[in-house]
């Protein structure tokens, strides 16, 4: 799941002589590096570095800082061989044991992911986290684990891609930024943490769309009571939009899970902010028909007129090699009805199967 990456940042428009010095050694340093691309990224976190010194910052921020970025890091470098996989996260609670019903779907969801070419993300722990590193088997799994003080380390007999981490946003953060789909078993607050956060990425535009499921036994409520609270006290007190629902599917099988990811990238692929309009990235050619279609029933995602259309890829996308394969459709989003975006995904992925 790609994250929104705008750069808010600001700059002095008259540095001072010893600011220009500053750059000119920060320069100095980067040309001395290995690094041949984004280079003026790198300065910037150097200059940022620089100034949190200048700030006078206490030593716990200081040492906040510098742990995330080391845990990140190492992160990005465990990931970077596997970019162009897809990739599911689960998450669920650490105390489900083995014998359990949740535990054998999120391993067999996790084994059925793997067979046809996806791996898996966990937070690298105890129940469902080890059943869904095991399910996938050590090379289609990644581990993203957590130190605590009260905590054996996680689920260390299980063989995954690990990565440990001291804090929990920048553990989060992993389990989301890389993943391409969500399933949830029951669990407890940190469960509930974890689904809230996605849903939240997703309904504000923060992160890419991407399915969620909320996968329980048959034989549990435990998600229909959480949908039925969302329902009755977040929908009808007005503090979430009936489409926000749409990112949200309930599964009693892993089967229905898997068919819920499986479905939604049978012709989307991804999307991607182009200047001021949206660009979705699909696999099969859409037809003239699917263009209407759009335009009917969803005018409400464009800022005016319905201006969906056919596009090749942008120059934007070309130079970034960014799925230049697929084909495109653009229009001028307005950047705020999510739920009802992920409502025309699904139209367009039942365009390709009619």
């Amino acid at each position: 799941m790609k994250l929104d990456s705008t750069d808010n940042s600001t700059q002095s428009s008259s540095p001072t002589r010893d600011e220009e010095r500053i750059r000119s050694i920060i320069e100095e340093m980067v040309q001395f590096t290995k690094a041949r691309e984004n280079r003026d990224l790198i300065k910037r976190l150097i200059t940022q570095s620089v100034r949190l010194g200048e700030d006078g910052l206490d030593r716990l921020d200081l040492k906040i800082l510098t742990s995330a970025l080391y845990e990140l890091r190492d992160a990005f470098g465990v990931f970077e061989p596997y970019k162009g996989r897809r990739k599911l996260t689960i998450f669920g609670s650490a105390r489900t044991k083995a014998q359990s019903r949740s535990y054998e779907m999120a391993k067999r969801l996790a084994h059925e992911m793997a067979d046809i070419g996806w791996m898996t993300v966990t937070g690298g722990g105890p129940g469902i986290m080890e059943a869904g590193m095991l399910g996938a088997g050590g090379e289609n799994s990644f581990g993203i684990g957590i130190r605590l003080p009260f905590e054996d380390e996680g689920a260390p007999w299980v063989q995954a891609h690990r990565v440990e981490m001291k804090y929990f946003f920048t553990r989060k953060l992993m389990l989301v930024k890389e993943s391409d789909a969500f399933v949830a078993l029951p669990g407890g607050f940190g469960t509930l943490d974890e689904i809230f956060e996605v849903l939240t990425l997703m309904q504000t535009g923060k992160a890419q769309l991407a399915p969620l499921v909320l996968l329980e036994p048959p034989s549990s409520n435990y998600y229909e009571l959480l949908l039925g609270f969302v329902e009755e006290a977040l929908l009808s007190g007005e503090f979430i939009s009936k489409p926000d629902l749409s990112l949200i599917t309930l599964a009693k099988d892993q089967e229905k899970a898997k068919e819920t990811i499986t479905r939604f990238y049978s012709n989307f692929h991804s999307m991607r902010f182009v200047k001021n309009q949206l660009v979705l990235r699909v696999q099969s050619e859409p037809s003239e028909a699917l263009i209407g279609a759009l335009k009917e029933r969803f005018p409400d995602l464009c800022k005016g007129e319905p201006d969906y259309k056919r596009i090749d890829p942008t120059p934007e996308e070309i130079k970034d090699q960014d799925a230049i394969d697929c084909y495109r459709i653009v229009f001028s989003f307005n950047r705020s009805s999510y739920g009802r975006l992920r409502q025309a995904v699904d139209l367009i992925n039942d365009s390709s199967s009619s």
